[in-house]
């Protein structure tokens, strides 16, 4: 059984970037990848793909030049008249979600996501989400405010899952974790898609996120077809 819903943590640009002439590079190479990743994990049928750009912290923390390059390609990137021609000709809806706005204040940023959503909103086969200036802590955060602000409103797993960001995703069934140190001690961070994973198979590897290959990623697949999901039974 093929998995419905693949949410991928792309780890190891920077470090790829390391030896190569600086983290820009890596970053350079690690969209092409995400290019290659998403459009095999479509061909293969997979509905739902779930790819987080950047986290809270990593727009907040690291060098405002770091984070300018990372914006200006994520821009350039779903401007290019080749990316919203890809989403239309296959019918894939992009949706962006984070705290990227509030962050950054961009609007050039916000103008061409704004556009790409638009344009793309009304297909139904294949979704692409892009998690930017997310954090998982924070989706839960704001979804207990939220809550709270409705006194009286019955507290139960349908509206949380109305209340949190990402509740308008189907669970994921597998996450795919890449340049982890060491996989058999897979770590988590910033509480990522807590509630959706809740369920997930989880796949961890070595290998840095520009050298994770349509081959590397097709094996993945094939060893979640082979698994038992038991959902805690």
């Amino acid at each position: 059984m093929s998995p419905q819903h693949i949410a991928i943590i792309p780890d190891g640009n920077r470090r790829w970037g390391k030896d190569r002439g600086g983290a820009s590079i890596g970053h350079k190479r690690g969209t092409e990848n995400f290019k290659k990743i998403f459009r095999a994990a479509f061909q293969d049928k997979v509905p739902y793909v779930t790819f987080w750009a950047a986290s809270e912290d990593n727009l907040k923390r690291r060098s405002r030049k770091e984070v300018m390059f990372l914006v200006d390609l994520l821009a350039r990137t779903i401007a290019s008249k080749t990316f919203e021609d890809e989403m239309i000709e296959n019918k894939i809806s992009v949706r962006f979600i984070g705290s990227w706005n509030v962050i950054l204040r961009d609007a050039k940023l916000d103008r061409v996501i704004h556009a790409i959503e638009k344009r793309t909103a009304n297909f139904k086969d294949f979704h692409l989400t892009i998690l930017f200036g997310y954090d998982g802590k924070q989706e839960m955060l704001e979804a207990i405010k939220d809550i709270a602000r409705q006194p009286g409103r019955k507290i139960d797993l349908e509206t949380i899952q109305h209340a949190i960001w990402t509740g308008v995703l189907p669970p994921v069934d597998l996450v795919i974790r890449t340049g982890e140190e060491d996989p058999g001690w897979c770590h988590w961070s910033a509480g990522f898609m807590m509630w959706q994973t809740a369920q997930s198979e989880f796949y961890a590897t070595k290998t840095l996120w520009p050298d994770f290959s349509i081959t590397e990623f097709e094996r993945t697949l094939d060893e979640y077809s082979r698994r038992e999901r038991r959902f805690g039974k």
